[in-house]
């Protein structure tokens, strides 16, 4: 059994850029997360190293308290996917925050996608599917549901590798599924049996 990680290697993995993913630490540190299969070296120059599917599973399972569905770590920058009870005030500040947000994820597919490809999802975002996909969303413009007003809707499905993606009107819809397909994502549009609610499925391409 895979001894845990050491106080000092839990402090490098919990400072890890909650996006990206890429640590800070010692050559030390880092060489024997790289052992333990918690993190990776980029074979690009300039060689940072970034968490692992694994090493991300760790960094989540450090607060004590549940986190409620969906969100980022306490503190850190939680994309909108849509319903909140308290969700972050809109304007200038947030729109650099989401776009900030996006541009590292972009930057995170060219790194740790195989062909270094930016126009397909990466494997960070196969273990975050709701996050994920809500920052394509509103990293687009597309309105989350919140307050008075109405809008998209990202929530977690039974289904391996899906999301749901509800929304109040057909045109919105439709906008979600057009913005998503230009993130890398495939969707369908499906039909609730008993609330006959339209609602897009979506997961990430692989090709």
């Amino acid at each position: 059994m895979t001894r845990p990680p050491t106080a000092a290697q839990r402090r490098v993995i919990e400072a890890a850029d909650p996006v990206t993913g890429r640590l800070r630490g010692t050559e030390t540190q880092l060489a024997e997360l790289v052992k333990r299969g918690l993190a990776f070296r980029h074979p690009r120059p300039p060689h940072d190293h970034f968490l692992t599917p694994a090493g991300h599973r760790i960094r989540e399972a450090v607060p004590e308290a549940p986190a409620p569905p969906a969100p980022d770590d306490a503190g850190v920058f939680a994309a909108r996917v849509g319903g909140e009870e308290e969700p972050p005030a809109s304007g200038p500040a947030r729109r650099r925050e989401v776009h900030s947000a996006w541009q590292g994820l972009l930057e995170l597919r060219r790194m740790t996608n195989p062909d270094g490809a930016e126009d397909r999802p990466c494997g960070w975002e196969r273990t975050h599917l709701v996050r994920a996909a809500a920052l394509a969303l509103e990293a687009a413009g597309q309105r989350p549901a919140g307050g008075d007003a109405d809008g998209y809707r990202v929530r977690a499905t039974p289904q391996p590798e899906a999301v749901a993606v509800y929304a109040p009107d057909p045109e919105t819809l439709a906008a979600c599924a057009a913005t998503l397909e230009g993130a890398g994502w495939q969707t369908g549009e499906y039909t609730e049996p008993r609330t006959r609610a339209r609602y897009l499925l979506a997961s990430p391409r692989r090709v």
